[in-house]
């Protein structure tokens, strides 16, 4: 398969033409090897417009969303950004190329192991895979200038929203099933406050499911 083709085509087709517009995000996108990122055996449908299996029932999520998300974060070259459940590292890598340092979450081990391996490969030496739990976020390097979720969660925890630093944003597909919201918080005085600005439909996180309720 020509990799390098349908890289520019994903890019052409579905990225610039659905209001990405940040250059950093669109050269990573056009230049980082995302077939890489996924099961070999499913390289071949590594850049299509949908959310595509990586084991263990999660997801990398489909490109215009990640696109989306990191854009709305709005990530500068000094920021320190925690990416949460990185999965095969493909988004922490694309954020990689606009922050300063990844701290590249990610609970599952075989998932953490193989994020590593490929990160190393492509010699992305500013961002540090680190396996634990992810629904408490990783306070040891908080707080953090952005905080990125890579699924759908029904709601954010407060540990999370502890660890984003004065003036960060966090941004997240929140929804518990369905079509979500992309939505991105900030931190200013000490307030969170938070703003929708896409509609998209990711598989939820794991471990980020609504709480069931019951009625009588």
């Amino acid at each position: 398969m020509d990799y390098a083709a349908a890289r520019r085509n994903m890019v052409e087709n579905q990225i610039r033409t659905n209001r990405v517009t940040d250059p950093l995000i669109i050269d990573a996108m056009a230049e980082l090897p995302r077939e890489l990122f996924v099961p070999e055996h499913l390289r071949g449908i590594a850049y299509v417009d949908e959310d595509v299996p990586i084991g263990g029932g999660r997801y990398m999520t489909e490109p215009l969303a990640t696109a989306l998300l990191l854009q709305a974060a709005e990530i500068g070259p000094e920021d320190v950004v925690l990416d949460v459940g990185c999965g095969l590292g493909y988004t922490a890598a694309i954020i990689a190329r606009m922050a300063s340092t990844v701290v590249a979450l990610e609970s599952d081990p075989t998932l953490a192991a193989e994020a590593t391996q490929v990160l190393h490969d492509l010699e992305m030496d500013t961002v540090a895979v680190v396996e634990a739990p992810i629904p408490a976020g990783y306070p040891k390097q908080a707080p953090y200038d952005v905080i990125v979720f890579e699924g759908a969660v029904s709601s954010i925890p407060a540990p999370f929203r502890d660890q984003l630093a004065e003036g960060g944003r966090m941004v997240a597909v929140i929804g518990s099933g369905g079509r979500g919201k992309g939505t991105r918080f900030l931190r200013a005085g000490g307030v969170i406050s938070q703003e929708e600005v896409f509609d998209a439909a990711v598989p939820v996180l794991p471990g980020f499911e609504a709480t069931p309720t019951f009625t009588f």
